[in-house]
């Protein structure tokens, strides 16, 4: 029977490991690994990247992801394995160090990556702001109606979690 503490040298302590490591995606046990083609993760990185800078739009991003990975077919994989697999491709830079932050494991359906993303991309402060910017809308000097009110809808598309009751957006 071996020792459940085995007896170790403080240089056994120093040495790096691997243990510990897992991805922050993690894929229901049980699901069968369809191996995804070069030409597929290349769609990915150049069709819809996203690299977090402030000035890129989160559900824009998720809208074209989407797009992209839907109108695959991987050998009737499920959508949204297909989806969580291929997610992480489409990010760079800033946005994918801040997935990687996140505690591993804690992605593990569509709907939680999702959530997780935006919730990265649109702190509070940024929340707010946006907020304030919806209920603050004025239409500029020399500005058309028509070209205020699509601005005013593209500002609501940016930021769809919002919160503002229809009654205040008209």
């Amino acid at each position: 029977m071996r020792d459940a503490n085995p007896i170790c040298t403080l240089g056994d302590y120093y040495k790096p490991s691997h243990e510990g490591y897992m991805n922050t995606i993690e894929l229901l046990v049980g699901n069968n690994v369809v191996p995804l083609r070069f030409d597929t993760i290349w769609l990915v990185q150049n069709g819809c990247s996203f690299h977090g800078l402030r000035f890129e739009d989160p559900n824009q991003h998720l809208k074209n992801f989407l797009k992209h990975i839907d109108s695959l077919d991987i050998n009737g994989e499920n959508r949204e394995r297909t989806r969580l697999c291929l997610f992480q491709f489409s990010l760079r830079d800033q946005a994918r160090n801040r997935i990687e932050r996140l505690s591993a494991g804690s992605v593990i359906t569509w709907e939680d990556l999702t959530t997780c993303f935006l919730a990265q991309i649109f702190p509070l402060r940024r929340t707010a702001k946006l907020r304030n910017d919806i209920l603050m809308f004025q239409q500029h000097q020399g500005e058309s109606l028509l070209e205020a009110w699509t601005h005013f809808k593209d500002l609501l598309q940016k930021f769809l979690h919002h919160g503002i009751d229809l009654w205040l957006q008209v």
